[in-house]
């Protein structure tokens, strides 16, 4: 009996077999072995923000966690707000009339950025009635604290004996960006933070508020306790300030939560609107 013995694969079927494959490894890309994957980044890893993006809060809920709101207490703890580029153009007619009676916005950014929603917002609040200062953002990894106090003066956080400008505001917290503690020593981070103030009163005459979180502040200063010259605004998104940060037996400020009406960030003044406008008097 004769045996049957295929002939050579014609280039027709080849190419018909190439396709098939191809079709099939389009249609079910799973197949394809882990050592083929290409090497890319996780998508679902959390991106570094764009330098000049942080504000007041930004780590807060992350490191803190966020709990209850404070009782209402407005007659005796005057409401305020602080704002950062972006939020954009605030309503603060709407802001004022729900209660709003200060309120801070930031000025800069280590020394490589300003917020070009300043005018809107520093000024805004100032002319529907508010009581109104300035924030800094510190980055003490880029620069050093005296570089930084006064690129924070020329952008506008400097203090005006009006008697409706506040001081300005030292924002020291979790280094968006990086190591929580910006690369720095306790003591090495105690360090840019004092050369900072004296800086900024140097040029200003006033004490600049310290906005920061406990937590933060124990673990990157050692909790020490030498500040206190210098008014307390406590970061604390929960019914009570909780714990303050050594050399502080009460804060001045308190920041109790980033979701509020109209702009998220709400803060209260410990005493009434005489104690803000006795503040901004120096």
């Amino acid at each position: 009996m004769p045996v049957h013995r295929p002939g050579p694969i014609r280039p027709r079927r080849l190419f018909l077999v190439a396709l098939l494959l191809t079709a099939f490894s389009l249609l079910h890309p799973a197949t394809a072995s882990a050592a083929e994957a290409p090497d890319t980044p996780d998508a679902t890893a959390t991106a570094t923000p764009a330098r000049g993006s942080a504000h007041m809060g930004m780590g807060v809920v992350a490191h803190d966690g966020q709990g209850g709101l404070p009782a209402g207490t407005r007659a005796s703890q005057a409401e305020g707000v602080d704002v950062a580029s972006y939020q954009g153009n605030v309503s603060w007619s709407t802001l004022w009339n729900s209660g709003v009676r200060w309120a801070y916005t930031k000025a800069s950014e280590g020394t490589y950025y300003r917020n070009p929603y300043f005018s809107q917002q520093y000024t805004g609040s100032y002319d529907v009635g508010m009581l109104r200062g300035a924030y800094h953002f510190a980055t003490p990894d880029t620069s050093d604290g005296a570089t930084q106090a006064d690129y924070f003066v020329d952008s506008g956080g400097g203090w005006y004996g009006d008697g409706r400008t506040l001081p300005g505001t030292l924002d020291i917290e979790w280094n968006p960006y990086g190591d929580a503690c910006f690369g720095k020593s306790q003591s090495a981070m105690v360090t840019w933070i004092r050369d900072f103030l004296n800086q900024y009163k140097a040029r200003t005459g006033r004490n600049a508020v310290i906005y920061t979180a406990t937590n933060w502040w124990t673990q990157c200063t050692g909790n020490y306790g030498g500040f206190s010259a210098s008014p307390l605004w406590i970061a604390r998104y929960a019914s009570t300030a909780g714990t303050l940060p050594a050399g502080w037996s009460s804060y001045t400020m308190w920041q109790y939560t980033s979701s509020g009406p109209t702009v998220g960030d709400h803060d209260r003044f410990n005493g009434a609107l005489d104690r803000v406008q006795a503040l901004a008097g120096g």
